[in-house]
């Protein structure tokens, strides 16, 4: 194992998207995983079906006794859904991880619609997280909702892409999954250079549960293993663009990825 990374999400019951499939692409890719864990969710392929909160206090003790003994290399954050956890989260990084390269998921709907961030949040979202990010990466909903934009074109994303990095992050990876089209562009923007297109053709599936958590952790893992941001974004997009293709079907709704297409049984 190389590359030791903190995450702070929540969890999913059904094992597809936050914490589970977090540690999944941090394992798969070669990385050590460590987590607090910032809610529970009872969850499944067909939507989000209750939240149980954690007291902010012991999601501040999550992240002092990781980073006190084992320490970090990189620390993803997902689901925030609160001031108060947003604050706290915010706060522990200053005191335990002030120099540690920091990925933000800016989770704010799961993909059955359900609500992941408190609407009253959004702000000390953009303050506290987004300001301290190193590379942040919306989808484009979050991306609107971020910068008060419509995105409807590639054009669109470029600009909310560099109002995002206005408020601070080193980099932005706009995504472009919810853009129409066969093919899916992503844009990574940079405070320093010019913006990165990475392109594929568009797969037609039901199993995407999950996309968006194991994209930046992915991309952790490898800011965490001394990869540069767009080496670690292209292997990340690699990484998920298999785990789609070879996803294993499960569940009535938006199915889990395979997050273990990297790894090779003994039996």
């Amino acid at each position: 194992m190389r590359g030791k990374v903190l995450i702070c999400a929540g969890s999913d019951s059904g094992g597809g998207a936050g914490i589970q499939a977090d540690i999944k692409a941090v394992t798969g890719l070669g990385g050590f995983a460590m987590t607090a864990i910032t809610a529970l969710t009872a969850q499944n392929t067909e939507g989000v079906h209750d939240v149980h909160e954690v007291h902010e206090e012991f999601i501040r003790k999550q992240m002092e006794v990781v980073l006190t003994d084992l320490g970090a290399d990189c620390i993803k954050t997902g689901m925030l859904h609160s001031i108060p956890v947003i604050e706290t989260v915010r706060k522990a990084l200053d005191e335990f991880a002030p120099d540690v390269p920091l990925v933000v998921d800016p989770v704010m709907v799961a993909k059955g619609g359900h609500p992941l961030l408190e609407s009253q949040a959004l702000e000390a979202m953009k303050r506290k997280m987004v300001a301290r990010a190193t590379i942040l990466t919306p989808n484009i909903p979050e991306a609107a909702l971020l910068t008060a934009r419509e995105i409807k074109s590639r054009d669109d994303m470029l600009k909310a892409g560099e109002a995002l990095l206005k408020l601070g992050p080193k980099h932005v990876l706009m995504k472009g999954g919810h853009m129409e089209g066969s093919e899916l562009v992503d844009i990574l923007i940079s405070q320093d250079g010019e913006p990165v297109e990475f392109r594929g053709q568009r797969i037609d599936t039901a199993h995407t549960h999950g996309t968006g958590c194991t994209t930046a952790s992915a991309i952790a893992a490898g800011l965490a293993q001394g990869l540069a941001v767009e080496d670690a974004v292209a292997r990340a997009r690699d990484y998920v663009r298999k785990a789609i293709l070879s996803a294993p079907g499960y569940g009535h709704g938006h199915g889990p990825l395979n997050h273990a297409h990297t790894l090779k049984a003994d039996v």
